[in-house]
């Protein structure tokens, strides 16, 4: 069976393992997957992510959940442009998250960044999610 939602279903992983207290968890692996998990590292809002092969062919990401004082970083994290409506923004336009504490994931021409990456190189694109 296909899965309509990748990045969504590693979102969903990401925040029922947080939620469940749980050091690691898996996805399966897509370079989509990896970019994103890039910008959640470089945030500081994972401690790490490796690419394990399973089986020639198929491999998976293991993605280390970060904690603080027993509470997980990750206090939201929601998926913003779905298949079914692709929600495209431009620098200018996209609001800050919780007011700056938070950041929005976008898919640009020069690659997937930060929302404040992004300010920075002057580009758009879709935004793929939010994380506080």
């Amino acid at each position: 069976m296909t899965m309509s939602d990748p990045l969504g279903d590693m979102l969903t992983r990401i925040r029922n393992g947080q939620r469940a207290r749980q050091a690691v968890v898996a996805s399966p692996s897509s370079n989509i997957r990896a970019n994103v998990l890039e910008v959640l590292r470089r945030e500081g809002y994972i401690r790490g992510f490796t690419r394990e092969n399973i089986r020639p062919g198929v491999s998976e990401l293991r993605i280390e959940l970060k904690y603080v004082d027993g509470e997980p970083v990750i206090r939201e994290i929601s998926r913003v442009s779905k298949p079914g409506r692709r929600i495209y923004s431009r620098i200018a336009d996209l609001p800050r998250s919780h007011n700056g504490l938070g950041i929005s994931i976008l898919s640009t021409p020069r690659g997937v960044m930060s929302d404040n990456e992004a300010r920075a190189a002057k580009v758009g694109g879709e935004v793929l999610c939010r994380v506080f």
